[in-house]
């Protein structure tokens, strides 16, 4: 069996998979991308920052079309955790406006997304309803 590496460099697998953003040290913005400079203040220097596994969503699109080799339709949003914005699909309900809605609670949730000949798994990452929404 071969090893698991993560789809984007800010997720962290392990027993509790999560999300690690870049956090500005002088007013505390939040990237998940690297940075040279802060784009709400200009602040050079950065820590990293866990984010919550739990959240809102607050922002959805259902996404009809895509494109080729890409299954649709799927639930693109934006959810908040705990005062940080995610951009990630909402996975494991079906993508519809009866299963997804503003404010729903959301989880953390890790899939595998292929794998490569020498057994190399890519591991990717959406948010799925918590139980009893």
């Amino acid at each position: 069996m071969g090893t698991s590496v993560p789809m984007v460099e800010y997720l962290e697998l392990g027993e509790s998979p999560r999300l690690v953003a870049n956090e500005c040290t002088s007013c505390g913005a939040r990237y998940f991308d690297r940075r040279n400079a802060c784009a709400n203040c200009g602040g050079l220097e950065f820590v990293k920052a866990p984010v919550a596994t739990e959240g809102e969503v607050r922002a959805f699109t259902i996404v009809n079309w895509a494109a080729p080799g890409i299954p649709a339709p799927y639930v693109a949003a934006v959810v908040d955790c705990d005062g940080t914005s995610v951009k990630a699909n909402v996975v494991n309900t079906p993508p519809d406006a009866e299963h997804v809605h503003l404010g729903m609670k959301v989880r953390l949730a890790t899939f595998p997304i292929g794998t490569d000949t020498v057994g190399t798994e890519a591991i990717g990452f959406g948010f799925e309803p918590v139980e009893g929404e």
